[in-house]
């Protein structure tokens, strides 16, 4: 039987994953979910960045896209928390957590993937949540964008990926990151909730010393209807599969 402290839950997640959660915390959403199959390589060594509950690499690991993980988070309770879900996946052989603070990490350039969902508000912007670790996760009191992206390019081989969801209105911040990391931006996706609505995310991977081009693929919908009750079959392929469907992907 698993232990639970105050204030948490589990919850049966995608690939059969059952989740340990802070629901006064940052639970598994979409960008979470989305981010995981944005990744389209197999069997590689990943970073993640700023790991939370650990959801994005088990769900890489489960789904092969990786052979094994290193999950970073700057919060001890956090890390902690992956540590909990790895254990309570049967992942520990393949998931190791620290706890890490991006601006100092560094085990060297031994890592094909670096992906994250890192904090998307600047630390004087937006409202201030009630709880410290979601501002921590939210807002860029530990480690800006520039810092992860530093981050990402002392840990990842040569024309290793980096894989990130993101805000769009923070684009610009985010490819001036990548380009100062040597990271050049290869692929991009925007996210809307229908078609009628502005984008509310974007996925983006990049290559370090890559060569110039990036390629925009078409929009993800994430349901057909206005009232958010059916999933587009693109959404749909990427519940039931774990990826995106080919036409996304940089090919």
């Amino acid at each position: 039987m698993t232990e639970l402290f105050e204030n948490e839950r589990i919850d049966e997640v995608n690939d059969s994953i059952s989740l340990i959660q802070k629901p006064n915390g940052l639970v598994f959403g979409t960008d979470a979910l989305l981010l995981a199959a944005y990744s389209d390589h197999k069997g590689k060594f990943g970073l993640e960045l700023g790991s939370g509950s650990g959801i994005i690499s088990m769900l890489m690991l489960t789904r092969g896209k990786l052979s094994k993980a290193v999950a970073i988070d700057v919060q001890p309770e956090y890390a902690s928390l992956t540590v909990r879900n790895a254990e309570l996946n049967s992942l520990s052989d393949k998931l190791e957590a620290l706890e890490a603070d991006v601006r100092t990490f560094n085990r060297g350039a031994i890592f094909d993937t670096v992906y994250s969902n890192p904090p998307y508000m600047k630390s004087d912007s937006g409202y201030s949540n009630r709880t410290d670790a979601k501002n921590v996760a939210r807002h860029e009191i530990m480690g800006g964008i520039y810092d992860f992206l530093e981050c990402a390019k002392r840990s990842l081989r040569f024309g290793g990926d980096f894989i990130a969801v993101f805000r769009p209105d923070r684009l610009t911040d985010l490819i001036s990151a990548m380009r100062s990391a040597n990271i050049e931006p290869k692929r991009m996706t925007f996210v809307h909730a229908d078609k009628d609505s502005i984008p509310k995310m974007l996925l983006i991977s990049g290559k370090l010393g890559g060569k110039e081009g990036l390629r925009m693929t078409a929009p993800l919908l994430i349901y057909r209807d206005r009232e958010h009750l059916e999933y587009t079959d693109d959404m749909n392929y990427i519940m039931e599969n774990g990826s995106f469907p080919e036409k996304f992907k940089g090919k």
